[in-house]
């Protein structure tokens, strides 16, 4: 940063008073003592163009963004990275000095970071994949299972025609089940994940048998509203490992705050509790 202006980056959304993404950026940036402000913006579909083209003139280095404009933004980016391209959606823009908006997507790396953080012996190539869910988290998950050499992944969504259209677009290393069998495809899974909005506060409960669960997999729900979802406390019941959702909210942002403040957080229990709080 070069000039005197304050750097100013913000989450746009809408809505978007629910985002915990406010909080965790300023209690960052106070613990590093740095200059700058995030602010969450509601913005509407129709005005995001024009939005994301004023923005950097009033001081802003970068943004998150969230439903429902993280695969729009993508047609609006002047530079995409390749697996933001390949998830069809952008959760992080950075406003280059020239002017030009840089599109990524962190959420995979996010996801993995967080398994690695809460279970170090986490290790991908293990076995299967089990994942539920085929919206746009699961597309950020899978492209990040994928790279991080996961054998084989098991895919089950209530609308199997979604599920389907990801094996087509991700490769035969999905093999997709039909939702009344997902209990089946978590037999000898080593890793088990919900991408879908199930056991969220609001939302239908998780119904999905877990019988067929090993005691030494490694289960995560993406949710994190609850924090323990019904998913992963009859889990850990049963012997396995847990993850929660909130640290790969916490880390899909470390990179993004980097770029623009100049500084790479960390992700640590201060960090969970000051969003918690």
């Amino acid at each position: 940063m070069t000039d005197q202006r304050i750097p100013l980056a913000g989450v746009i959304g809408s809505p978007i008073a629910h985002s915990k993404s406010p909080k965790l950026h300023g209690y960052w940036l106070n613990r590093y003592g740095l200059r700058g402000h995030y602010i969450p913006m509601e913005i509407a579909s129709d005005d995001l163009e024009g939005t994301l083209r004023a923005l950097p003139k009033a001081g802003f280095v970068g943004l998150n963004v969230t439903i429902p404009h993280k695969e729009r933004v993508l047609a609006i980016a002047d530079l995409v990275t390749d697996r933001a391209a390949l998830i069809g959606a952008a959760n992080t823009l950075i406003f280059r000095k020239d002017g030009k908006i840089h599109a990524d997507n962190t959420d995979g790396y996010g996801f993995v970071e967080n398994l690695r953080q809460e279970d170090g012996s986490w290790d991908p190539t293990s076995g299967p994949a089990a994942v539920i869910g085929a919206g746009g988290a699961a597309r950020a998950v899978l492209a990040a299972l994928i790279d991080s050499g996961v054998p084989e992944i098991r895919l089950s969504n209530r609308t199997k025609t979604r599920a389907d259209a990801l094996r087509q677009e991700f490769g035969t290393k999905i093999q997709v089940f039909d939702w009344v069998q997902a209990g089946n495809m978590l037999e000898g899974a080593a890793t088990v994940v919900n991408t879908s909005s199930l056991g969220m506060v609001g939302k239908p409960e998780m119904r999905i048998p877990l019988d067929a669960l090993s005691h030494d997999a490694v289960v995560t729900d993406l949710v994190y509203t609850p924090l323990e979802t019904r998913l992963l406390r009859e889990a850990k019941q049963m012997g396995c490992k847990t993850v929660d959702g909130l640290g790969m909210l916490l880390h899909q942002a470390a990179p993004g705050f980097e770029r623009w403040f100049g500084v790479r957080p960390e992700v640590d229990e201060a960090a969970r509790q000051a969003v918690l709080s």
